[in-house]
């Protein structure tokens, strides 16, 4: 369609030109002010369609935009869950501590979920609802990592809880789950299990659950013994489906094993139902250990041997470095501690 061929009633709007064009609106606004998202093909047809509509950009719209909101955006990652929630029972500790976080510290706190589409990061920045994301789970790392690429390009401020990984475009803060995954492994064996079994993910694709492998790795190291490859059984997902499945492939391998690492609480309590449908007796002939400290874990029967993530110092960090970096200071990454809960779970006591 060329320009000769539209009527512009009034003064001309960036709408006017997405529809011209064929974009979105959104694009359009991205174009206009030089972002690297949009490619040089597509800004230069923007410009000509802005030349010929004589469109100007709004200067004081623009200042009012680029001005503080006092809000701040929480994005969720939506994950496969039980009920209609779609949040990972860790995060919604997180959430009230962030929730706690903004308004002890003046700001109003948006909530919800990152969309899927290819552009979700860049258009909910263009909307300029909030001063800085903070963004709480992220699926695939892999898969992820360009969408922060392209956050960081364009100037969004954000934090992001995750992996703490040498190559990261963005800011992110998480727990040492090298550590975790070491104390839990370590405490495996100081109960007599020698044929540990991990069950989670362990590649570069979900980076905090290769991070407590590496740990459980580490700890039969120090203790004079190898992990056997075909005692790894991957469950990507933390989802009690994923570790149910998780267990039952590990079954159909038919090697012995004393003890299950869970890389979540949640593919724990999936693996234990399906010991149980076994007749596998928790903790007597299988130990079992988890990550994470959701509250669930402590209810269950036995009550779950897990790693503790420190969700309030979590969300008030979260925020903290985000305010810095709206006000332009300096933020590093950073790891937080955590801390080994042992309950009856992990109780091995063989017959």
């Amino acid at each position: 369609m060329s320009c000769s061929a539209v009527s512009i009633k009034g003064k001309p709007t960036s709408f006017d030109i997405a529809h011209l064009t064929g974009v979105s609106q959104s694009t359009v606004s991205r174009a206009l002010r030089g972002s690297p998202l949009v490619s040089e093909e597509t800004r230069q047809r923007i410009k000509a369609a802005a030349d010929q509509l004589n469109y100007k950009v709004d200067k004081n719209a623009s200042n009012l935009r680029s001005q503080h909101s006092g809000t701040l955006a929480l994005l969720l990652f939506e994950d496969p869950t039980a009920d209609d929630s779609h949040i990972n029972p860790f995060f919604l500790s997180m959430l009230g501590s962030i929730t706690r976080a903004c308004a002890l510290r003046g700001y109003d706190l948006l909530i919800s979920f990152q969309q899927l589409s290819d552009d979700w990061h860049a258009d909910y920045a263009d909307t300029k609802k909030a001063d800085g994301i903070i963004l709480l789970g992220y699926g695939d790392y892999l898969a992820y990592r360009d969408k922060m690429q392209k956050l960081a390009a364009q100037g969004t401020r954000s934090v992001r809880w995750g992996a703490v990984l040498p190559d990261q475009p963005d800011i992110s803060i998480g727990c040492d789950n090298l550590q975790g995954g070491q104390a839990v492994a370590t405490h495996l064996l100081e109960q007599g299990c020698r044929r540990i079994a991990f069950l989670g993910d362990a590649s570069s694709h979900y980076p905090e659950f290769f991070d407590r492998y590496r740990g459980y790795v580490a700890a039969l190291e120090e203790a004079g013994m190898e992990a056997e490859a075909a005692l790894q059984v991957d469950a990507a997902e933390s989802t009690e489906q994923a570790g149910y499945e998780a267990l039952e492939k590990l079954l159909e391998r038919k090697l012995p094993f004393d003890a299950i690492f869970a890389a979540s609480d949640l593919i724990a309590i999936g693996a234990m139902r399906a010991l149980a449908g076994h007749g596998i007796k928790v903790p007597e002939q299988v130990a079992v250990a988890g990550f994470d400290d959701i509250p669930m874990a402590r209810f269950l029967n036995p009550p779950l041997t897990t790693v503790l993530q420190d969700t309030k110092l979590a969300g008030e960090t979260l925020v903290d470095n985000l305010l810095c970096l709206i006000r332009r200071e300096p933020v590093q990454t950073q790891l937080l501690p955590v801390k080994l809960v042992v309950r009856r779970s992990s109780q091995f006591s063989p017959t």
